[in-house]
């Protein structure tokens, strides 16, 4: 073969090989328009909310001064003809570059409206007294040059309202509750709010409890009872709170005979109205070794929260009986006999704690609850 010709051939076949490398690797340069990226990530109690957006800045890549111009000129009002893909009504980006991606680990409500989990494209159809917000399903479009209303999830309509002065387009929580939160656009002098809720945060508490104490947690009775009490405190899934209860107490390898474990069964049976049997499991955790005056008081308080006052009598009376009046038992019986409402008694029970205090701060509250009920009793 011609030398010529063999090199040709060897040069053709190198760059054959090397072809689909160049294709599959590209080079690092700065975002298109040095946009630059940014993530802002809020939780709502075991939900995770996150949104991903390139980020521009009122004065523009040749540092001309923008302010004024963003609102209806640079972000037209309305759908735009976005002079790509031959989309002539397109919505705003809600960022630069990229799409904005909005994503939640769990389902939530978008002002209302139900969001399943999952990443979606955020759009936006600007408006001087009104916006939409988009979330599309198509999250990895490049911003809505492709947007196709088809794949809408949820739209929704906010209104705008005046902010502080932001250089670059920032994406924020605000309002940062156990079962929402509110997310905000802010650029120039505007900003874009829309609330993010999660209507059933305890469930997901419960669920997430559920799954915990089939594994390794369901080996401590520590946890069993954490479990328990969830549910008691919300009046929920009472029947888990017996069995989790329960478990705590006689199950092989977790099982524990405590004050803590058999008070807390005896509140289970209570709360699933099997008030005989909980009085005499209340009984029988008041014959267990390492009960002591500060945890049946903190118990029998536990009862008036939960809005069970007859029961949280006969812990503060049987720790009252147990512990010979000591402290902090005696001042119980006060609190015990004002949840039912015989003031008088409580009055009387006050006063007869009001020397065992055991410092000052504790005999000014004494004093200040009884001169409370006094005055009650005077206006009655």
């Amino acid at each position: 073969m011609n030398p010529m010709r063999r090199i040709t051939l060897m040069l053709a076949l190198a760059l054959a090989l090397l072809a689909p490398i160049a294709r599959a690797q590209t080079i690092t340069v700065p975002p298109s328009g040095d946009n630059q990226k940014a993530s802002v990530l809020q939780n709502i109690g075991l939900v995770t909310v996150r949104i991903d957006y390139s980020s521009p800045n009122v004065h523009g890549p040749n540092g001309e001064d923008r302010t004024g111009h963003i609102w209806g000129e640079l972000v037209p009002y309305g759908m735009a003809d976005v002079v790509y893909n031959d989309c002539k009504e397109c919505p705003w980006r809600a960022g630069a570059n990229e799409n904005t991606v909005f994503t939640v680990s769990h389902d939530v409500l978008i002002e209302g409206k139900p969001l399943k989990a999952g990443a979606y494209g955020l759009h936006m159809i600007p408006g001087k007294d009104e916006w939409t917000l988009i979330f599309s399903k198509n999250s990895e479009a490049w911003g809505s040059f492709f947007y196709q209303p088809d794949l809408d999830a949820v739209r929704i309509q906010v209104k705008p309202a005046k902010s502080d002065y932001h250089e670059w387009l920032t994406y924020e929580f605000d309002d940062r509750e156990t079962d929402h939160t509110k997310a905000i656009l802010k650029w120039e002098n505007l900003q874009i709010p829309f609330t993010v809720s999660v209507p059933n945060i305890k469930e997901l508490y419960y669920a997430k409890i559920a799954r915990e104490l089939t594994g390794a947690r369901g080996f401590s009775s520590v946890d069993l009872v954490a479990g328990s009490q969830y549910c008691m405190q919300n009046k929920f899934h009472l029947d888990s709170a017996m069995l989790w209860a329960q478990k705590a107490v006689t199950a092989t390898g977790a099982g524990i005979e405590n004050f803590n474990t058999v008070s807390n069964l005896a509140l289970a049976q209570m709360a699933n109205g099997k008030t005989d049997d909980g009085t005499k499991t209340l009984q029988r955790a008041f014959t267990l070794p390492d009960v002591s005056a500060p945890a049946a008081h903190q118990l029998a308080r536990q009862l008036q929260a939960a809005g069970q006052p007859t029961a949280a009598l006969q812990v503060f009376e049987m720790n009252f009986k147990r512990f010979k009046g000591v402290w902090p038992t005696s001042f119980g019986m006060a609190r015990g006999y004002e949840g039912v409402g015989d003031l008088p008694k409580a009055i009387a029970a006050a006063k007869a704690a009001l020397p065992k205090a055991p410092d000052e701060m504790n005999k000014k509250n004494i004093q200040g609850f009884i001169d409370r009920l006094e005055k009650k009793v005077k206006g009655s």
